[in-house]
């Protein structure tokens, strides 16, 4: 836990510097975070800071994160809590905004947009099931305002047991956003692209899904500068394997790199617990 750690331990990492544990430390309500997270949350709200935005954050708890944000991102932020614990209404007589809710409960979510309104950052910390934060990213993705985004924290839990069905885990459907982005390249056909989100940030135990609207929806072709085009390079790409048969090449490419590459690939049951 954060309050037991020994910062001549934790490297390079600057934590006692960064803007966002300074905020942490002058929250007046008792607050667990992981050390990591800290140079993570300067690198995704810096330029936040000071400016007129509407920050929600899923996981309530005891309260303490809300009087760190407040502080982060200044007076004039509106902040917004989301816990199923009714206590959490207490933080109102602070002037915090409070709903009451289950984040795997869509029609929660319907009701909190149409009160809240658009929003410009999303922090999912709160139960760190695979439903909860799938859910909660997916419907609040469309809510999120242009140059926005929506963060989910400890998603390490997807390697953890407890936190639901190992094939339907969040950093599972993370891969799988990930292709749908891809998708999006000319070639390929794009009607299942995903183009709610403009980029996919992965950190360690968080991930951030970036909102731009129009660079998302950017069709994708070549090219050309029109430069000078007297000299014209040889393809040399695939000029080590000396098969000119494409199916002989292919399987080539392939058994060369299973060979080369496997070690590269660790296998998920590699995570375990200390």
């Amino acid at each position: 836990m954060l309050y037991n750690i020994n910062f001549s331990t934790i490297g390079k990492s600057q934590v006692k510097n960064t803007l966002s544990y300074q905020s942490y430390l002058k929250s007046p309500i008792r607050s667990i975070k992981h050390s990591t997270y800290f140079d993570t949350y300067d690198d995704l709200f810096s330029r936040y800071r000071g400016q007129d935005i509407t920050f929600v954050e899923v996981g309530v708890a005891a309260g303490g994160s809300l009087f760190m944000w407040r502080d982060f991102f200044g007076p004039q932020a509106r902040i917004i809590g989301v816990d199923l614990n009714p206590d959490a209404k207490t933080w109102e007589k602070d002037g915090f905004e409070i709903f009451i809710g289950s984040q795997s409960d869509e029609g929660f979510w319907q009701d909190f947009i149409a009160t809240v309104g658009p929003v410009d950052i999303l922090l999912d910390d709160g139960g760190h099931t695979f439903e909860q934060q799938i859910i909660t990213t997916e419907l609040l993705l469309d809510n999120i305002k242009d140059n926005g985004m929506l963060i989910v924290e400890d998603t390490h839990t997807s390697y953890m047991p407890g936190f639901g069905e190992k094939n339907f885990s969040f950093m599972s459907y993370v891969s799988n956003f990930a292709d749908k982005v891809n998708q999006r390249f000319g070639k390929f056909n794009d009607s299942l692209a995903e183009k709610r989100v403009w980029s996919v940030q992965i950190y360690e135990s968080i991930v951030a899904f970036h909102i731009n609207k129009q660079a998302s929806h950017l069709q994708s072709t070549n090219v050309d500068n029109n430069g000078d085009s007297e000299y014209i390079a040889k393809d040399y790409r695939y000029s080590d394997i000396p098969v000119r048969v494409w199916g002989i090449r292919n399987l080539i490419i392939n058994l060369r790199s299973r060979l080369k590459l496997k070690r590269f690939f660790q296998p998920k049951r590699q995570f375990k617990e200390s």
